[in-house]
């Protein structure tokens, strides 16, 4: 698996490289954000791990410019924040980042959170299982969520919720247990993670974001409406 690491950091790079190497990971590097861009485009990373503070092209934009291009769509993205810059890893998931790790980070911690992103990218490739609720359709072998038969770009972190939610309809979905089974996590950590792409993944379901339930104050349920 190839892994595209973008920081202006030579220390950074080397730290990331050098772990991700000995996990057995193919490592790419950039240093701003055309470099990324430019890489991203022509070699087809599984991965990329994307600073917040880069040089010409900041890492938010980046990661905007990568959404908004059919062929970067869907690539999976993690962000690396400055710990003080709270509002740096809210936006790097409202731009459609799957996960943020942030500054001083573990190496052992960053390696696991790639390993449990390329999992659910490649995850169950084989089976052929269908999810449908009304118009919203969820295909798990070819990776495709139709609306009233129009399809819809997820990235792999909206893809298994949205296929967590539906296989899990009319069942209240905490955010902690969300967390743990989306993410991967077995701790705490913010569960603002799983309000955020909540929210993007209302936002491209169009008429079929009616169907996920918000339950104060615990988490989300998946369900057709009433009417």
């Amino acid at each position: 698996m190839r892994v595209l690491v973008v920081d202006d950091e030579p220390d950074a790079i080397e730290l990331i490289r050098f772990n991700l190497k000995a996990s057995g990971y193919d490592v790419l590097t950039a240093e701003d954000g055309e470099e990324a861009l430019l890489k991203a485009r022509k070699f087809s990373p599984d991965l990329i791990l994307l600073d917040v503070m880069l040089p010409e092209i900041d890492g938010l934009e980046v990661c905007k410019i990568l959404r908004r291009d059919p062929a970067t769509a869907t690539l999976p993205i993690i962000m690396l924040t400055a710990k003080a810059s709270e509002i740096d890893r809210v936006l790097g998931l409202e731009f459609g980042a799957d996960d943020y790790v942030t500054k001083p980070f573990s190496p052992r911690e960053l390696v696991l959170r790639v390993r449990n992103l390329l999992k659910r990218k490649e995850s169950k490739q084989e089976e052929i299982e269908r999810l449908q609720v009304r118009d919203l359709e969820l295909d798990v072998a070819r990776h495709e969520v139709r609306i009233a038969g129009e399809m819809v770009e997820l990235t792999p972190t909206e893809f298994k919720l949205l296929r967590i939610l539906m296989e899990r309809k009319g069942r209240v979905q905490s955010r902690d247990r969300l967390l743990q089974d989306v993410w991967g996590y077995d701790q705490l950590i913010d569960t603002r993670t799983v309000d955020t792409h909540v929210r993007r993944l209302r936002e491209k379901m169009g008429i079929a974001a009616a169907y996920v339930f918000t339950v104060r104050g615990v988490g989300y349920r998946l369900m057709e409406p009433t009417d």
